[in-house]
């Protein structure tokens, strides 16, 4: 399970009010120049939210986010996902299943952003909005499982992975 129904309809009620899921934009230019390395406009933004990477764009991209009605079908592989601000809201019981989907999804390559702090919002059960608060090596270690990583950039506050598409979780160690 990707998400469970409670948090699912947390998660509609949120987006519902606009402020939700509107941090895309500002990785824009980093999508482009990823999308130019790879030669590709096939572009799907995985947990889209309110579509501002789309927006900033410029162009059509392909947008999912299981907690917007209208863009929660699931998915078709595309040459780069995006997914920015994401991961870190996953409920951990369900992380596993993301990764695998992210992983189904990815024809070349990923651009995966994560939050390794608090979150400024907190959801209406009192918890914070960013449910999965680690570190680099925490989250190497799982995405390093499904993906070949290619380049790891970050802070106390984000951390930014591009990962290559591993055709199998038994190949060579990744390179990063």
């Amino acid at each position: 399970m990707k998400i469970t129904p409670e948090y699912l309809a947390l998660n509609r009620a949120l987006h519902a009010r606009g402020e939700y899921g509107v941090s895309g934009a500002k990785w824009a230019p980093t999508v482009l120049q990823v999308a130019d390395m790879l030669g590709t406009r096939d572009i799907l933004d995985y947990g889209c939210g309110q579509r501002t990477l789309e927006q900033a764009l410029g162009f059509a991209i392909r947008n999912y986010d299981p907690c917007i009605a209208g863009l929660d079908t699931p998915p078709q592989p595309a040459d780069l996902v995006v997914c920015t601000d994401v991961l870190e809201h996953i409920e951990p019981a369900c992380l596993d299943e993301v990764l695998d989907d992210l992983q189904r999804l990815t024809l070349k390559a990923a651009l995966l952003v994560i939050a390794n702090r608090p979150a400024r919002k907190t959801l209406p059960d009192g918890r914070n909005a960013h449910l999965i608060q680690q570190g680099r090596d925490w989250w190497l270690k799982r995405l390093a499982l499904r993906f070949s990583i290619h380049q790891i950039e970050g802070n106390d506050t984000e951390l930014v992975f591009i990962v290559r598409k591993r055709t199998s979780r038994f190949g060579s160690f990744p390179v990063y």
